[in-house]
């Protein structure tokens, strides 16, 4: 078997959570944009006569995305038990692991993308968990920030990563590594 069970479905799961992530924050940071969507509001409630100021369309567009952001934390939360059960499941699947010395160089450059990838799911999950927490564990408001800027930025490389990661896969599969896609479905050797 090359994929064993568990592995699939922690890797079919956090597709689905990191593309539901990466969703929220998308739709946030377009349709959902609360500098747009004020102008809108302002602009149409001035239309039938009601007179807001910018703030308060700030404000009633932020409320507009309220359920969105409540998805993202749920997502976050899935996703931080995620990133638990792979580092659970990498010393249970401890006998699969190959010897990185005997790896051609590309394999060892998929391998180590994939460290890196897991560090950054581990600081997107920490950084996640602090910004919720951070007033329950009186983190000042300054840190927070810092927090946050680390969370965004990690964020970029994940968000670069998938296509750069689909694009691999369906190459591999479609050139040296037949059936690659396949087996991470079934399991199976092909």
């Amino acid at each position: 078997m090359k994929y064993s069970l568990m592995f699939r479905i922690w890797h079919w799961l956090s597709a689905v959570v990191v593309l539901g992530l990466v969703a929220t924050v998308l739709l946030r940071w377009t349709l959902l944009s609360k500098s747009v969507n004020a102008e809108i509001l302002i602009n149409k409630l001035s239309e039938i006569g009601i007179s807001i100021t910018q703030t308060q369309g700030i404000t009633l567009a932020k409320a507009l995305r309220i359920e969105l952001w409540e998805w993202h934390i749920i997502l976050g939360f899935a996703f931080t038990a995620l990133v638990l059960f792979r580092f659970l499941l990498y010393f249970i699947d401890s006998k699969k692991r190959t010897i990185f010395s005997e790896l051609d160089n590309h394999h060892k450059l998929v391998k180590v993308s994939y460290y890196i990838l897991y560090f950054t799911f581990f600081i997107m999950a920490a950084t996640g968990l602090l910004m919720y927490f951070g007033k329950d564990l009186n983190i000042a408001k300054e840190y927070v920030h810092t927090i946050k800027e680390i969370h965004e930025l990690v964020y970029y490389y994940i968000a670069f990563f998938i296509p750069l990661h689909i694009t691999g896969v369906f190459i591999a599969d479609a050139s040296n590594e037949k059936g690659l896609v396949s087996s991470m479905i079934h399991g199976k050797e092909n």
